[in-house]
């Protein structure tokens, strides 16, 4: 039952963090337009496996800090900052209008264009470093290496589902993309400002 729970917090903790229509979801939406589900699933796919690679790595380092007291409460404060930095990067992203351009372009591997995206998210290792760091001091991420396996798989599970929930509503998402985006952008600012201020009082 834990490493159940586990593999739900990390979809949980993906769809948090993938949620909001931005560069790779609302690329997947792109080829869905342009080309078909199949080359959009191979994007997603791409994507999704980079994003175990960094929820592993941001994972790591959450569990070796976690060993060493004197560091936990320098981890919790820089988790504090990771949140309200989320809080202001999404806040800012409600103020910025999507501009999906359909154009036409030659084939390509779209497995590797969603490893080579998804590697350009920068935010990915600190979002997962911070939301690990506020899931394991509530108690509810056990830092042993299977449970940590767990919930690295669900975070990649958690990333492809949510590329198809993207895909599979491709249409109404492209017409409504401004909408939907900076609602759920304002949404998202408010979650990580709460976290943030939760972890502070802390």
């Amino acid at each position: 039952m834990d490493y159940i729970i586990h593999i739900l917090l990390g979809i949980l903790a993906t769809f948090i963090g993938l949620l909001a229509p931005g560069m790779l979801n609302m690329t997947a939406v792109q080829i869905t337009v342009e080309k078909s589900q199949k080359e959009s699933r191979l994007f997603s796919m791409g994507a999704a496996s980079i994003i175990l690679v960094q929820a592993s790595i941001a994972l790591f380092f959450a569990n070796y800090l976690s060993q060493n007291p004197s560091v936990i409460e320098s981890l919790e404060i820089g988790g504090i900052f990771v949140f309200f930095a989320l809080a202001i990067f999404f806040f800012l992203k409600t103020r910025t209008k999507l501009n999906i351009k359909k154009k036409k372009g030659k084939e390509e591997n779209y497995f590797v264009r969603g490893v080579l995206m998804s590697s350009m998210n920068m935010l990915a290792i600190p979002f997962y470093l911070g939301i690990s760091t506020f899931l394991g001091a509530e108690g509810y991420l056990k830092m042993e290496s299977s449970y940590i396996s767990a919930f690295v798989f669900g975070a990649m599970f958690g990333a492809y589902l949510l590329f198809f929930t993207y895909i599979a509503f491709a249409n109404v998402i492209i017409k409504r993309a401004n909408f939907i985006a900076q609602n759920i952008n304002y949404i998202l600012s408010f979650l990580f400002l709460a976290l943030g201020i939760w972890t502070w009082m802390k």
